[in-house]
């Protein structure tokens, strides 16, 4: 039997998650024996970062898995803000990652050491640039299928690891030619970084929290389709949200004072099918109310 377009997006979903969880995985053993080797503190905080990697990947599991679970009779609105609590937590353990590698780099930079075993880790850092690449190439096409949340905040931490085995990759060259302090510096460099893009998870996962409206071309468009028929007299009252993967939409329909409430309920569930048209995943409540012509309040 073939999947509804839903299932196929939850089906990804989870598979973006089973992904993450095994690309950190194989990472960690592989940095490990690395780490171990050479005794570099880049490489060590590349460690780090994919340790906290399966934390938050475990957690975006478990989210994802509640996020997608059905409204049920004590949660009618569904378990969506599992994501963004997801990116919260996500945001946490990045922070915790970045303000451990600074206390490591400022030790190393006042007792600099040579590192042994540089070609190693070069090519264990270019597989971990590589095996990531391809996990973040999954990922950016989950997003657009889903637009998920917690897969997003999984994508851009995954994107900064890219980045932490670039510098990694570079520590270790300049390491090789005797520039010790390098390892330090770049460590200090890469958790800053990475402080920055825990920010913006934090930010994006609070404004879902809060029930931020949805972006304002989206509720242009959905002003546009809800005024779109000549019986709709005007629109007021236009409030969007984001629950996990569904776009909350409420609106005010104002219609002809003499219309019949048949009629009106007919015209409201025209206006929600052609919403739904734009966005299939919307949970739409339309209200109507009579409209009367502001002349006839006047004195």
């Amino acid at each position: 039997m073939a999947l509804s377009q839903k299932d196929k997006k939850e089906r990804l979903m989870r598979l973006a998650t089973y992904a993450s969880v095994a690309t950190a995985f194989i990472l960690i053993l592989a940095k490990s024996t690395v780490w171990l080797t050479t005794g570099s503190l880049a490489i060590l905080a590349s460690l780090i970062d994919s340790l906290m990697d399966i934390a938050a990947s475990g957690i975006n599991m478990i989210a994802i898995h509640y996020s997608l679970k059905r409204p049920d009779k004590e949660h009618k609105f569904g378990y969506g803000k599992a994501e963004p609590l997801a990116g919260l937590a996500q945001a946490s353990f990045i922070t915790g990652t970045a303000v451990f590698l600074l206390f490591q780099a400022v030790e190393r930079i006042a007792s600099p050491k040579p590192i042994e075993a540089l070609g190693l880790g070069m090519w264990v850092i270019f597989f971990a640039i590589l095996l990531t690449g391809i996990l973040i190439a999954f990922q950016r096409y989950v997003i657009k299928q889903t637009g998920s949340t917690a897969i997003k905040a999984d994508a851009l931490h995954y994107t900064t690891d890219i980045l932490t085995n670039t510098a990694t990759l570079l520590a270790l060259f300049f390491i090789g030619r005797g520039y010790y302090f390098v390892d330090a510096l770049f460590a200090a460099g890469i958790a800053l970084y990475i402080l920055y893009f825990a920010r913006s998870i934090a930010v994006e996962s609070m404004h879902l929290i809060l029930d931020r409206e949805l972006p304002e071309e989206i509720r242009k468009k959905i002003l546009l389709i809800a005024q779109s028929s000549e019986k709709v007299l005007g629109v007021h009252d236009l409030r969007t949200r984001q629950s996990g993967q569904i776009k909350l939409i409420q609106l005010h329909l104002e219609l002809a004072a003499d219309m019949k409430l048949a009629h009106a309920h007919a015209l409201a569930k025209e206006v929600e099918k052609n919403i739904q048209i734009f966005l299939p995943d919307a949970d739409i409540i339309i209200h109507q109310d009579p409209y009367f012509p502001k002349e006839e309040f006047s004195s």
